[in-house]
């Protein structure tokens, strides 16, 4: 959610901090502030403002070399200008910027209290920077400083502290929330996300939960909360600078959705086997007797990556014939599983860095369950814990609404349920029309996308529309979910999905003339139980709008959005295409601000 930048070396500080904080607004903030070391004094500038609007505030900005950054999404005290970070320590010499919840934040602001300290804010980080301050008049140095300050935290954090009189190094520490280590030619970076980085350098190195990193200019250390020193090798990342440029487009969202056609290429790539009609995922270290010994498919996710799992849990049901479900890994992290050493668990995230997720996979682990990652962003969290899984290939996603990257999830959890069938009973003929199905996909994508005007056209005729109901059967239910919540987040317009049978068992009530409902209509076995669906909000007055790959009868529906035909059990990927195109172009047609929806972020790091 937050973002953090940091920098140390021989450049004014204030520019690189600034621009990487303009990289990282698409995390989702509510306010934003800089910390510098000027004139022997630390020059805190912050407010409940955007980037550009800090910008200006800052000024021409000074010559230090040092600084530390923040963008903040609001969980402790509102979003206001005593609330935004950097925080310090009531001496003016301690500066803090941290992501996470820090949990026992009332115990410790209540015993700093009562030796005299007066806070100037409601956030759990001030304390932070006063425990920090107090310890670093008793410890050796600000890192022996900041570890003792530390475990006496309980909850999640990234932090970045700055002493302003020790001005030649930065203390980074991570638990529960991302911290990437840049690597310059005499000059470091600190960020919460390779996108603050990669202007500068490629060569990266990511701290793990309980580490600690003292950085100079010139180099670096890591260490543990217990001050065992730990070794790091720098990896370099395999992202460019313009993967993060909008170039023709005028919002990242509508740039990645066009994206998808190479992006599903890229996942494909290298993994389609013609001549055994199966799909190759080397990533998850799985052998075939392996694979024919897992007895049911858990997949685990949030939001998006959820709905994606449902599409998937559907696929491998349908191919391999084993049980399988998805839960919200939220959910999961919180009762008790019963965890089965016979079950595949798929823990899905964008990011890698979702907390709920993590701390599923974590569970899983001590439990003993066997866990495969399906991640977007190598060496992520969820990726090393994991320590096996596939990578989405979707390129970066900057966009806090996910298409692309969802778009993967679903073709990778196709490319999971072709294995595992191809190993149990699918037989050859079924896995070459699978095989063959997937890789049509990106140019069956990229037909919808060039046939965007009949969705524009849609998005304008309902733009007035105060409520929706996106209606899917079976295959479809899981594209009317991620249809419903694409609307919701981006537009504001308050929309429902619903199973078609469960309309008549109550959603029914609620249909009328202004109430349209989306109702996904592909051409398979259940067509005529769709076409029945849509005659009952007809019959009530309701709207429709149908997204179909069949022949529909004249004037059944109000708006008919076409897609091209696949396999049936393929076809809801390319139904949840025209769907992420008509509530961006609603969002655009209310003016919403379409890459950053309020009260959102792109990366979710708390609870």
């Amino acid at each position: 959610m937050c973002g953090i930048v940091g920098y140390l070396g021989s450049r004014p500080a204030g520019p690189i901090l600034l621009e990487g904080l303009h990289r990282l607004e698409y995390r989702g903030y509510d306010s934003a502030g800089i910390a510098v070391v000027h004139r022997g004094r630390l020059k805190v500038t912050k407010a409940a403002v955007r980037v550009d609007e800090l910008r200006e505030l800052v000024g021409k900005g000074t010559s230090s070399t040092v600084g530390i950054a923040h963008t903040r999404w609001a969980t402790h005290g509102e979003p206001t200008d005593a609330n935004a970070h950097p925080h310090v320590d009531a001496s003016g010499r301690i500066a803090v910027v941290h992501n996470g919840i820090i949990e026992n934040a009332e115990v410790l602001r209540k015993k700093l209290t009562a030796t005299g300290v007066e806070f100037v804010s409601d956030t759990d980080t001030e304390a932070l920077a006063h425990l920090i301050a107090a310890e670093r008049e008793v410890a050796d140095t600000l890192e022996d400083a900041v570890r003792a300050a530390l475990r006496g935290v309980d909850g999640a954090y990234g932090v970045v502290v700055l002493d302003l009189r020790e001005p030649d190094e930065l203390v980074v520490a991570r638990n529960g929330s991302p911290i990437v280590l840049g690597i310059g030619d005499g000059e470091m970076f600190v960020a919460s996300d390779v996108a603050a980085l990669v202007r500068h350098t490629q060569r990266v190195v990511y701290l793990d939960d309980g580490e600690l990193a003292t950085i100079t200019k010139d180099d670096f250390r890591t260490s543990t909360l217990q001050a065992r020193r730990t070794a790091k090798t720098p990896t370099t990342v395999d992202v460019a600078e313009d993967d993060y440029q909008l170039g023709e487009f005028a919002d990242f969202m509508r740039k990645e959705m066009h994206e998808q056609p190479e992006a599903v290429r890229r996942a494909l790539m290298g993994r389609l086997d013609e001549r055994f009609s199966t799909a190759h995922l080397g990533g998850i270290e799985l052998d075939a007797r392996a694979l024919r010994s897992i007895r049911r498919v858990k997949f685990l996710g949030c939001g998006s990556a959820y709905y994606a799992g449902q599409l998937g849990a559907n696929l491998v049901e349908e191919w391999a014939r084993l049980p399988a479900d998805a839960e919200p890994a939220s959910e999961f992290r919180y009762r008790n599983p019963v965890v089965d050493p016979d079950t595949l668990y798929v823990a899905v995230s964008q990011s890698g860095e979702t907390l709920d997720t993590l701390a599923a996979v974590q569970e899983l682990k001590r439990k003993g369950g066997r866990v495969i990652g399906m991640v977007n962003v190598v060496g992520s969290a969820i990726a090393r814990e994991c320590g096996s899984g596939v990578f989405l290939h979707a390129g970066p996603e900057v966009s806090v609404a996910s298409t692309k990257a969802v778009t993967n999830m679903s073709v990778c959890f196709a490319m999971l349920a072709l294995l595992l069938g191809r190993v149990r009973d699918l037989s050859v003929a079924n896995g070459r029309r699978l095989v063959d199905a997937l890789a049509e996909l990106p140019a069956q994508i990229d037909a919808i996308l060039a046939d965007e005007e009949q969705i524009i056209r849609a998005a304008e005729r309902f733009s007035a529309a105060e409520h929706m109901f996106f209606i899917g059967r079976v295959r479809g239910w899981p594209v009317a979910r991620e249809g419903a919540q694409k609307l919701k987040e981006i537009s504001y317009v308050h929309a429902e999905a619903y199973q078609a049978a469960e309309l008549k068992h109550g959603p029914l009530a609620l249909i009328d003339e202004r109430m349209p409902s989306v109702v996904l209509v592909p051409d398979d076995e259940l067509l005529a139980k769709n076409l029945g669906t849509i005659e009952q909000i007809k019959a009530r007055g309701g709207p429709v709008i149908a997204v179909t790959n069949a022949e529909l009868p004249d004037g059944l529906a109000d708006v008919v959005l076409t897609v091209p035909r696949s396999e049936p059990e393929l076809d809801p990927l390319l139904f949840a295409i025209p769907l992420q195109l008509f509530a961006y172009h609603l969002a655009a047609q209310l003016g919403r601000d379409i890459d950053k929806p309020r009260n959102l972020a792109k990366s979710v790091t708390v609870e």
